[in-house]
């Protein structure tokens, strides 16, 4: 059977749930979950089988915060984006004292790929010394063999042959300091328009480099409903979702050590309600290895599912996501230390960690060693 159809099984009766920034931002957040590989892929919707198992995810903004970031979109936006373009004079230096505006979203939906598309190949070709801003342009990306279309509310802001990602937050800047969780968020959805924007760019024949990592955050400062802006490098969360948008391209891998049987499906009658056997589906889900971390339950409808399931494993020692990140997705203490004593294997793409950690140990030792301070 091919990949493409496991992973239609592995769905089962139920359309795919597309793909939008947030979610596959999500997948670079825990890039070593073969679960989260699995039921992405497939398209599985996973606050469905969440809420199922008994396990809903606290998800979802209020109302308030809704319009609240519709209000400062609309403020940033406003004539043209000339409060944006202000910012970006001084931040980035601009020599010019305006640009261009394209709203792509004024197209109509079915048009708004290619004239997208023809916008940025034509900026690139000949706006070497122009200006321009794209408002809602829509990208794609090909997440496990299908396109995911990107609706962003973000600009694309091109001048002098370079392109930046402008991305608009509602969560505020108070005395410079913004929280920490909302900005990792932020750079995350940022870097999936980065990269899919460095996708169309190859794809029309252009050097993808044209695309910067560095990308416009504009927030609200302090207390009042001023935007301010902010250059945000997003290097390391392009890599990280590079890796794991590799890894779900392969997935033929993680299929490989599952049942030929083996269904997330939730069996919906004909009022969409599952009517698969909950411990049945829970027992599915486990059959599949997980890396829960606490910072899943900012980022994953399974997050309490999984948390509970660690739990009674006996998982007390599991690394917060900064720390795992800088260990290559190694999860537990247990983990990293028995990379470091060679009695644990490294996964795919661990080797480089491994043999890091080992070093480590070995140095450790001698330091200890009664001839170590020698």
């Amino acid at each position: 059977m091919s990949t493409e159809h496991r992973l239609d099984a592995l769905r089962g009766t139920t359309p795919p749930r597309p793909h939008d920034a947030r979610a596959i931002a999500a997948l670079a957040a825990n890039p070593g979950c073969g679960r989260r590989a699995l039921m992405d892929g497939a398209g599985v919707d996973k606050d469905a089988a969440a809420r199922h198992l008994g396990f809903p995810a606290p998800f979802g903004q209020s109302p308030f915060a809704i319009t609240r970031g519709n209000v400062f979109e609309a403020l940033v936006k406003a004539d043209g984006c000339a409060e944006l373009l202000r910012m970006l004079r001084e931040l980035l230096g601009l020599p010019i004292a305006e640009v261009a505006y394209h709203d792509v979203e004024n197209v109509g939906a079915h048009l708004r790929h290619a004239h997208t598309r023809a916008l940025i190949d034509r900026a690139a070709r000949d706006g070497q010394d122009a200006g321009t801003l794209y408002d809602h342009p829509l990208l794609t990306l090909e997440i496990a063999g299908h396109t995911a279309y990107l609706e962003p509310d973000v600009v694309a802001f091109q001048v002098g042959g370079r392109f930046h990602i402008v991305e608009i937050k509602s969560f505020a800047v108070i005395d410079g300091q913004a929280d920490p969780s909302a900005v990792a968020a932020a750079a995350r959805q940022a870097a999936v328009y980065v990269l899919a924007l460095r996708t169309l760019l190859e794809e029309l024949g252009h050097d993808p480099r044209q695309v910067s990592h560095d990308v416009v955050l504009v927030c609200p400062e302090n207390f009042a409903n001023r935007p301010a802006a902010t250059l945000v490098d997003v290097r390391r969360q392009l890599a990280v979702l590079r890796r794991q948008l590799t890894r779900m391209t392969t997935l033929d891998r993680l299929l490989a050590g599952l049942p030929e049987d083996l269904t997330f499906d939730l069996r919906p009658d004909d009022d969409g309600r599952p009517t698969r056997p909950v411990a049945e589906l829970a027992d599915a889900l486990r059959r599949t290895t997980a890396r829960y971390a606490p910072d899943c339950l900012s980022t994953c409808d399974l997050c309490f599912f999984c948390r509970d399931e660690a739990r009674q494993e006996g998982a007390s020692d599991l690394l917060g996501r900064q720390v795992r990140d800088e260990l290559g997705g190694v999860a537990s203490v247990a983990e990293a230390l028995g990379l470091a004593d060679g009695v644990r294997d490294p996964a795919e793409g661990q080797e480089e960690i491994a043999r890091l950690l080992r070093n480590a140990e070995r140095l450790r030792q001698e330091c200890l060693s009664p001839s170590g301070g020698s």
